[in-house]
């Protein structure tokens, strides 16, 4: 499914940079193929595919309006196609959320990019207290995931449903010391974005959520988009599936809380409203000139595992070619809708890519049996929730460990 899904994403960017989508003929005078039709027929072998998504929705915007692109359904059993306005679970496009509202706040002056964890996040371990806003947004801090943790992962096992509240996540982080010294490689870790989330919260002293609502949602006209705590998703709805279990796919929409990844992973969107975002943060509707420029320079860090050098991204949806900005999203919960975002530079044409299965590893293989501190989770780990999901190894049925190994 990997190839696949970089070939809609690749041709729903070149559509929305440009690219001739708006046109019925099958080819143009060389007889290739227009990115209209290469898009559809990547969206429906993706679909068609060995335990593929029971629907795939690639929608983009140019200009005042959005067009949409689908194959499958919403819900399994549904009769209707999928709509603009569906709302989905959106994984780690949640950080880009956070990003923007933090980069909002620092083109109004409440913050700066050098306002460091230890001046703005209280209570907060001291080995992180010199951890800067840009460290975090860059994932260049150093700070360890706090969902990697063996603590964390059994806490979540004893009730997938009752979140504690935001700031006790990272308490999850047993170990506080600093992965490496922040500024010099990257690593992911869900524990920056919870952190840039608090720190708009101490520049405001408003919920997050509040915070989000004014800065983001609300100027851009985002009807769709939230940021729940608990498990249920509001009708209409995408609903999410493992695909990978023997039989039908199973619907794991409302498996997990939302609040167990909060600002990390926990937003609920639609596509037009991803659309409308991406164009928006990406054009610079929500931040001023210096900031949006700071957000397109990108840091040469080492990676992890570091092989080799490149170039990451300095921020949430920052710039990775000259002709887009694109975030990339991994699954934060098995119940989430893996989401990819894209826009032009100057924010006049966006994509988003929504996929109703999880991203797993090819069926078969098996779990490596444990979860690094530094992994992503469920991303780097085996999820089997229900009927027999597993996490780093474990099986469990509705929530109870049972012991053994699955296939991923």
């Amino acid at each position: 499914m990997v190839i696949s899904r970089r070939a809609i994403l690749a041709q729903a960017t070149l559509a929305a940079a440009g690219g001739p989508v708006w046109t019925a003929a099958p080819a143009t005078a060389t007889g290739r193929p227009r990115v209209e039709d290469s898009l559809r027929a990547a969206i429906r072998r993706l679909h068609e595919s060995p335990h593929g998504p029971p629907a795939v929705v690639v929608a983009i915007g140019r200009g005042p309006g959005t067009s949409l692109y689908t194959a499958g359904v919403p819900q399994l059993g549904a009769r209707r196609d999928p709509r603009a306005g569906d709302r989905m679970r959106v994984a780690s496009v949640a950080k880009a959320f956070s990003g923007a509202t933090a980069l909002s706040l620092v083109s109004s002056g409440r913050l700066s990019l050098d306002t460091t964890v230890g001046r703005t996040a209280r209570g907060m371990p001291r080995e992180w207290s010199a951890v800067t806003l840009r460290q975090l947004l860059g994932h260049t801090s150093g700070i360890p995931d706090f969902s990697g943790t063996t603590e964390f992962r059994d806490t979540l096992v004893a009730d997938l449903h009752d979140p504690p509240p935001p700031q006790e996540l990272l308490s999850y982080a047993t170990d506080p010391d600093l992965l490496f010294r922040p500024g010099s490689r990257y690593e992911y870790s869900n524990s920056d974005n919870i952190l840039v989330a608090l720190m708009c919260e101490a520049a405001t002293g408003r919920r997050y959520e509040d915070v989000l609502r004014q800065r983001v949602l609300q100027p851009l006209g985002l009807r769709d988009t939230s940021l729940p705590r608990g498990p249920d998703l509001p009708e209409p709805a995408l609903h999410g599936y493992d695909t990978t279990v023997a039989g039908p796919p199973e619907d794991v929409t409302s498996a997990v809380a939302a609040g167990w990844s909060w600002a990390s992973g926990g937003m609920v969107s639609a596509p037009a409203d991803l659309v409308r975002f991406i164009r928006g943060y990406v054009g610079g509707d929500l931040i001023d000139h210096k900031t949006r420029d700071a957000r397109f320079r990108s840091a040469r860090v080492a990676p992890n595992p570091p092989a080799r050098a490149r170039t990451q991204p300095a921020w949430p949806s920052s710039a990775t070619t000259p002709a887009t900005a694109a975030s990339t999203a991994t699954p934060a919960t098995p119940s989430a809708t893996p989401s990819f975002t894209a826009a032009t530079p100057d924010g006049r044409g966006g994509v988003a890519v929504s996929i109703t299965a999880q991203i797993t590893r090819r069926p078969g293989r098996r779990c490596s049996g444990s979860c690094g501190r530094s992994s992503s989770w469920p991303s780097e780990c085996c999820w089997r929730i229900g009927n027999g999901r597993t996490r780093a190894g474990r099986v469990f049925a509705a929530g109870r460990p049972v012991g053994g190994t699955a296939a991923r």
